[in-house]
């Protein structure tokens, strides 16, 4: 629609990055907003020293006392010697320390696992923001890098392959420059054959149980041949199809399109 608008009201080379960059600034505000509400932790909350480290003293002293006046009166013991019965005390508590030892092992398990968890995000989602920056880049040879990029991190990081998807479609989504030269249209025509082969049959990969949403897009030599979309929602609505050639050969819907 934008190509019948006067020069003076076409949109510039600038407004289209800018643009851009507030689209995958609120891609990123929504997959934050979403671990947040799904509650995503990495690793136990631990009392802190000063607090657990007295109370445990006690607690253990406090039993190891319980559990020798226990001892002293059982049956099983009576008429041995003050001496023998400390040491079966100090069997006992030492076996329930083993038994702890072990409990504080798994803890500490935990706690690198998350860490090791913590990291692995992280370093996701500096990926995620340099693949971000590499689609709003001014060159097309480091767009068409970061749409790869995307689509790369897209299979690694499962619980956020949705966010990945939505940035490569709102690319789609967005009016090319007046100006566009073939670099531009090869850009966006990498992004349609990336999605669609990871929704063929024999994807490596499949995001056919994602959303798609290509409202308003303007595809050219799309092929979609043998594709299935079986997210909850997908969208080509007034999509424009141009080019010599689109194809939907085999395509199947199994939900509301």
């Amino acid at each position: 629609p934008w190509q019948r608008l006067g020069p003076s009201e076409q949109p510039s080379g600038a407004t289209v990055r800018h643009s851009w960059v507030v689209i995958s600034e609120s891609v990123d505000r929504r997959r934050k907003l979403r671990s947040t509400r799904s509650g995503v932790t990495y690793a136990p909350r631990l009392w802190k020293v000063w607090i657990s480290a007295p109370l445990a003293i006690a607690v253990a002293s406090a039993f190891s006392w319980f559990l020798y006046q226990q001892v002293l009166g059982s049956s099983a013991v009576r008429g041995a010697s003050s001496i023998e019965v400390v040491k079966t005390t100090l069997t006992l508590v030492a076996a329930l320390g083993a038994v702890l030892t072990g409990v504080y092992a798994y803890r500490k398990q935990r706690l690198s696992e998350g860490d090791a968890a913590r990291a692995d995000a992280d370093q996701l989602t500096q990926s995620y923001r340099t693949a971000a920056e590499l689609i709003g880049h001014d060159k097309a040879a480091v767009r068409l890098a970061g749409v790869y990029a995307m689509a790369r991190l897209a299979d690694d990081w499962s619980k956020q392959r949705q966010q990945c998807i939505d940035v490569l479609c709102a690319y789609l989504r967005m009016p090319a420059e007046p100006d566009a030269d073939a670099s531009e249209t090869e850009v966006r025509a990498t992004i349609v054959r990336t999605i669609a082969s990871h929704l063929r049959y024999n994807a490596a990969i499949s995001w056919v149980e994602h959303e798609f949403d290509f409202t308003g897009a303007v595809l050219r030599d799309a092929d979609f041949n043998g594709v299935k979309f079986c997210g909850d929602h997908t969208s080509f609505t007034k999509v424009t199809f141009c080019g010599e050639r689109t194809t939907f050969i085999n395509r199947s819907e199994e939900r509301r399109v």
